[in-house]
C-alpha cells in the first residue's frame, strides 16, 4: 500500500483526484512531481487486474527518467503500465508507428544541427519557383519563421497569420517555402524537432483511426510543466485525451513561463480550463526556499498585470535558519562583480561549494564567472546542450550506426571515413564510397568495409575489426555487438602516440556519456524494444555532454536552471538591459515581454534552498547600467 501519510490536504486531493481534467497550480518547491507520481501509482495500485495504461508528458529526458524511478519505487513492476516520456520522445514513437500514413519511414533521420537545417532549407528555396533575385531569401533568414510556424501548428495548406504581417510579394513565396519544406523534410525522410511535434499532430488530425487507438489505449493523460507548452504541442495533448472521459491531470504555474520565445503562451492556461472545463487545486505551500526568499518572491510577482487573480501567494513552511537567506551586493564594475562571486564561492567548504550555482540572465555575464572561478580553483562548468560527440571513435561508431540504419546516406559515409583517417590514418574519399556501393546492394558501409580491407596499409588489428565486426552489423543490425567491438578496437588504437591533435580527446567521458544514455533509452522502452531505429532517434533528442564532475559549481542561464534547486544561488547582473533584458525595457513596463522578465527572476530566486545573492554594478560590459528594477520591486534596494 502507498504511504501517503507525508502529503499535505491539498497534496492528498490531487493525488487521490480519479476521474476528469483537473489543474494544479503548482508553485516552485511544492512537490508537484511527488503529487503526479504518486497520483500515477496509486492508480495503478488499485486497478492492478485492469490493463489500461497512463501517459505522462513532459519537457527533459531527466524530469521523464525521475518520474519512472519514483513510480517505481511505489510500485515495482509498474512499468509496463505506464509511459512517462517527453513529448518529442512520444511524438518520434508515434512517427516510427505511424509515419508510414504520411510518406515517413520508421528509419527517418532527426536533423538536429541549425547549420543542417540551415541548408535544407537553401535547397528548398533553391528549387521554389519564384524570382529570389529581389527578396533575398535564404535559410538562414526565414529559419526563426518557419520554426515559428510549426511550433504553431500552421497547417501546410493553410495561410498563416505570421505570412500575413509580411511584405505583400513576400506572403505567397514564403507560404510555397513552408509547404516545401515539410514536404521535403518528410520526402527526404528527416524531420528536425518542431517537425516532429508537427507531423504527429497531423497524423492525428488526419487519421482518426490512430487517434482512437491511443485513446483507447491510454485512459489517463498526465502532463507536467504545462505552461511551457507551444500551440502545436497543445493540440498534441488535446488529441490525446479522451474527449467524453476527459482525464487529464496538469501540473502547471503561470508565475513560471518563461519561454514565450519559444511559443509558450500565458493565455494557454486559460484556454486548457475553458477547452476541458477543468476543476482546479492549488499547492501554495513552498517547502524549498528559506521564508525571507518566499517573501521577496511574492513581492516580485504580484507586480505582474496579467498574473491570474485567483493566484494564491507561496506560503512558506520551511523554518528560519541562521545566518542572512538574502543578500544584496552592489559593486563599481562587472568584473569586480563576477571576482567576488568566485571568491565568496571559494571560500565556502568544499561540500557547501558543490551546492552552489551561479545564475545569470545572459551567458556572456555567466562565462565572466566561470573564468573567475577557475582563476579561484573552483571547478565550474557551463551548461550547454551538445548535439553531436567530438573524439575520432564515437565520431566512427555514431556515423557507422547511423550509415547501417540509412546506407545510402552520404553524410554519414563522409562523416565515418573522415574519423577513419583520424584513427587508422587511411584516407577513403566518400565519393568512391558512394560509388562503389552499388556493387554491394546500395549498402555504403558494406563499401566502405570493402575499401578499407583493400588497402594493404591498413593495421592488423582494423583490418580484424571490420572483417569481424561490419558484417553483422550491414546483415543482421547486430548494433550492440558492434559497439563493444569499436571500444575494443579504440582501446588497442588508443596506445599510439598522438599530437596535439588527438583524435582521443574526450574519448573516456564520451564513452561513459554514450554508455548512460543508452541505459537511459533502455530503461525508458525495455531493452528488448530498443532497435537500431529507436536508439539513434533518441539519441538525437538528447544531449551528449558528459556529467559534470562531482563538487563543481554550475553556471546556468535562468532558462536553463528551471526544475532544479540549489543550496546557495548566486544571481548576477541584476541590471537593466540584462535581467530585465533590453528587448524588454524597449517594449515597456507592461508588456507581455516584461512580465516574462519578472517571470525569469522569480524562477531565478526560488531555485533556493539556503541562501541567495544578487549582485549588480554601476558599469557592466563597458556601459552604465541602472540597477534592475526587479531589485526595487522586491523592496530590496531604495
Amino acid at each position: 500500500m502507498i504511504d501517503l501519510s507525508t502529503l499535505n490536504d491539498r497534496q492528498l486531493e490531487a493525488v487521490k483526484w480519479q476521474e476528469g481534467p483537473l489543474l494544479v497550480l503548482a508553485g516552485p518547491g511544492s512537490g508537484k512531481t511527488k503529487v503526479l507520481t504518486s497520483r500515477i501509482a496509486r492508480i495503478i495500485e488499485e486497478s492492478a487486474s485492469e490493463h489500461f495504461r497512463i501517459i505522462a508528458l513532459t519537457f527533459t529526458n531527466k524530469a521523464a527518467a525521475e518520474m519512472r524511478q519514483r513510480i517505481e519505487a511505489l510500485v515495482p513492476g509498474s512499468g509496463n503500465r505506464a509511459l512517462l516520456t517527453t513529448f518529442h520522445s512520444f511524438a518520434g514513437d508515434l512517427l516510427r508507428q505511424h509515419g508510414h500514413l504520411i510518406g515517413l519511414k520508421p528509419d527517418f533521420t532527426i536533423i538536429t544541427q541549425e547549420g543542417e537545417r540551415i541548408a535544407f532549407l537553401d535547397e528548398v528555396i533553391e528549387k521554389s519557383q519564384f524570382d529570389n533575385d529581389t527578396m533575398h531569401l535564404t535559410g538562414e533568414r526565414l529559419l526563426p519563421l518557419i520554426n515559428r510556424m510549426l511550433e504553431n501548428d500552421v497547417s501546410a495548406g493553410s495561410v498563416s497569420r505570421m505570412v500575413m504581417t509580411l511584405p505583400e510579394n513576400q506572403q505567397e513565396p514564403i507560404q510555397a517555402i513552408y509547404r516545401a519544406y515539410r514536404a521535403h523534410l518528410v520526402a527526404s525522410n528527416s524531420l528536425d524537432f518542431p517537425a516532429l511535434i508537427a507531423e504527429s499532430v497531423r497524423i492525428f488530425r488526419e487519421k482518426p483511426a490512430v487517434c482512437k487507438q491511443i485513446r483507447r489505449v491510454y485512459k489517463f493523460v498526465c502532463v507536467d510543466e504545462f505552461q511551457d507548452t507551444n500551440l502545436s504541442q497543445y493540440h498534441l495533448l488535446t488529441h490525446l485525451v479522451d474527449q467524453e472521459r476527459k482525464n487529464l491531470f496538469v501540473v502547471a504555474d503561470d508565475d513560471q513561463i518563461i519561454y514565450q520565445w519559444n511559443g509558450a503562451s500565458p493565455e494557454r492556461l486559460t484556454k486548457l480550463r475553458t477547452d476541458f472545463g477543468m476543476g482546479l487545486i492549488q499547492l501554495p505551500a513552498n517547502y524549498r526556499c528559506p521564508p525571507a526568499v518566499i517573501e521577496i518572491a511574492n513581492k516580485l510577482i504580484a507586480h505582474n498585470s496579467a498574473r491570474s487573480a485567483e493566484k494564491q501567494n507561496l506560503q512558506a513552511l520551511k523554518p528560519v535558519s541562521d545566518g542572512d537567506a538574502v543578500r544584496v551586493h552592489r559593486f563599481g564594475t562587472f568584473d569586480q562583480e563576477a571576482a567576488w562571486v568566485a571568491a565568496d564561492i571559494a571560500a565556502r567548504d568544499e561540500k557547501e561549494r558543490g551546492r552552489c550555482v551561479v545564475l545569470a540572465r545572459t551567458r556572456k555575464a555567466l562565462e565572466s564567472a566561470l573564468e573567475r572561478l577557475t582563476a579561484q580553483g573552483v571547478p565550474a562548468y557551463l551548461a550547454m546542450r551538445k548535439d553531436e560527440f567530438v573524439s575520432a571513435p564515437m565520431r566512427f561508431l555514431h556515423a557507422a550506426l547511423r550509415l547501417a540504419n540509412n546506407p545510402q546516406d552520404r553524410e554519414q559515409a563522409r562523416r565515418l571515413s573522415k574519423a577513419f583517417y583520424a584513427l587508422e590514418g587511411l584516407q577513403i574519399d566518400p565519393a568512391n564510397v558512394s560509388s562503389a556501393s552499388e556493387a554491394f546492394d546500395g549498402n555504403a558501409l558494406r563499401a566502405f568495409a570493402h575499401i578499407a580491407l583493400s588497402r594493404g596499409e591498413i593495421g592488423n588489428n582494423t583490418a580484424a575489426f571490420i572483417r569481424d565486426s561490419i558484417p553483422p552489423l550491414t546483415d543482421k543490425l547486430e548494433f550492440r555487438s558492434f559497439m563493444q567491438a569499436t571500444f575494443s578496437w579504440a582501446e588497442l588504437l588508443q596506445d599510439s602516440s598522438y599530437g596535439t591533435d588527438n583524435p582521443f580527446a574526450e574519448y573516456v567521458d564520451e564513452k561513459l556519456t554514450w554508455s548512460d544514455l543508452t541505459a537511459e533509452i533502455e530503461g525508458q522502452f525495455g531493452s528488448e524494444n530498443v532497435t537500431l531505429n529507436v536508439l539513434l532517434q533518441e539519441l538525437d533528442m538528447r544531449s551528449k555532454a558528459p556529467a559534470p564532475a562531482k563538487g563543481s559549481v554550475p553556471c546556468f542561464t535562468i532558462h536553463a536552471s528551471k526544475g532544479m534547486e540549489f543550496g546557495h544561488v548566486y544571481l548576477m547582473a541584476m541590471v537593466e538591459d540584462q535581467l530585465p533584458s533590453w528587448a524588454a525595457v524597449k517594449k515597456g513596463p507592461d508588456s507581455r515581454e516584461m512580465q516574462e522578465e519578472r517571470r525569469n527572476c522569480f524562477v531565478a530566486i526560488t531555485r533556493t534552498e539556503d541562501s541567495l545573492t544578487m549582485t549588480y554594478s554601476q558599469r557592466v560590459f563597458g556601459w552604465n547600467k541602472e540597477p534592475s528594477r526587479f531589485l526595487r520591486e522586491m523592496a530590496l534596494i531604495g
